[in-house]
């Protein structure tokens, strides 16, 4: 059985996938001093409450915060037995290689992204993370990642409104009832919700046609990270709304490794 775990900046990820299905997602924030210790004891918890009994014998890890990956290195060969495999060394093979500029480090997430989308979807795609930056990969037709965009994320953004204007208090993303705004909130909730529709939109424009003019067919775009499913009720951002993406991903890079 495979354990998934997927480290962001904000929250890490535990899946368990049994080769058809995911029996099981749970999500912790990430803390890089948490102990291999306390994330055994947290997640078996969990899986006892849940009822996901499973003898876990193969772990991947992909983290964009490396100080959390020496613990989860740990968990896997103390309590599971198993040397993990992790997204972005060289032990850990990709699919496709990525085409980028030489001496470029593509994060991890990314190629998971990127691995995910193409088993779904085949290539020619752009994918869009809402995560703490929001970020735009896009997706050849051989399933390559060749580059894409990083913008800030929503809560970052919001997060930075707020500690730099002090009379602006903190707000939740939601899709405001009109684009004017009659109050403080609704006016930050306005902006930010707007604002990134535009930004998603003409991001993605200027991709597909800077794509086109070096002769590339139609691009999909896949949406994924938390907020793609709100941003997707506003208008039509996404061809398809992809909620455990880099789950996917993962299952799809541990499955090319082992058949190595």
């Amino acid at each position: 059985m495979l354990l998934a775990i997927d480290c962001g900046n904000t929250n890490t990820v535990f899946s368990i996938w049994d080769g058809v299905k995911f029996l099981g997602t749970w999500r912790t924030s990430t803390e890089w001093q948490r102990t291999a210790d306390q994330y055994f004891v947290w997640l078996t918890s969990l899986m006892q409450f849940q009822k996901v009994e499973v003898k876990i014998d193969a772990v991947i890890i992909s983290s964009t915060v490396p100080r959390v990956v020496f613990n989860l290195r740990v968990l896997a060969d103390r309590y599971y037995n198993c040397r993990p495999l992790v997204v972005g060394k060289p032990d850990c093979v990709l699919p496709v290689p990525p085409r980028v500029d030489a001496g470029t480090q593509v994060g991890p997430d990314r190629l998971v992204n990127t691995a995910g989308a193409f088993d779904r979807h085949g290539g020619n795609l752009i994918v869009v993370d809402f995560g703490t930056a929001t970020t735009f990969d896009v997706v050849e037709d051989d399933g390559a990642y060749v580059g894409g965009i990083i913008a800030p994320g929503v809560n970052t953004s919001l997060e930075a409104l707020h500690s730099a204007a002090a009379a602006l208090p903190h707000v939740d993303v939601s899709r405001p009832q009109r684009v004017v705004g009659t109050n403080t909130v609704a006016c930050m909730q306005s902006g930010i919700f707007w604002g990134y529709i535009g930004l998603v939109r003409e991001i993605c424009a200027r991709i597909k046609a800077e794509r086109a003019e070096a002769g590339r067919g139609t691009m999909r775009i896949i949406g994924t990270g938390g907020l793609a499913s709100l941003f997707g009720t506003a208008d039509v951002l996404f061809d398809r709304i992809e909620d455990d993406l880099t789950m996917h991903g993962l299952t799809v890079i541990h499955k090319f490794n082992k058949d190595q």
